[in-house]
């Protein structure tokens, strides 16, 4: 079974037992965490579709890992003004398994 769910404003194709690395979410290691926006659901059978969202369904997930990821840099340059701009960026993310698809 898969579902697309969305979160952080994007949306990531999830099965059960598969690790997502997602937007930072206010979860401790090891914390329990719902995706209450599932927007398809299908397995070898049917498939659901929401409109935008599936009625009665949620995504179970284990939060494995908050961290930062590598260094971004950002550097802007103007040719024959001496404009030059570094900087670095690292944004935070959640590793998370999926545990269970729920669909009533």
């Amino acid at each position: 079974m898969f579902a697309v769910i969305e979160t952080g404003g994007k949306q990531y194709l999830v099965a059960e037992n598969r690790k997502i690395r997602v937007e930072k979410l206010p979860a401790g290691e090891g914390g329990k965490v719902l995706f209450p926006r599932v927007l398809l659901i299908f397995d070898d059978k049917t498939t659901e579709i929401g409109t935008p969202t599936v009625a009665h369904s949620t995504v179970e997930g284990e939060v494995l890992k908050q961290g930062r990821a590598d260094k971004v840099i950002v550097f802007k340059y103007h040719a024959k003004t001496r404009y030059r701009k570094k900087k670095g960026h690292r944004q935070h993310f959640t590793d998370v398994l999926i545990k269970k698809i729920l669909m009533k």
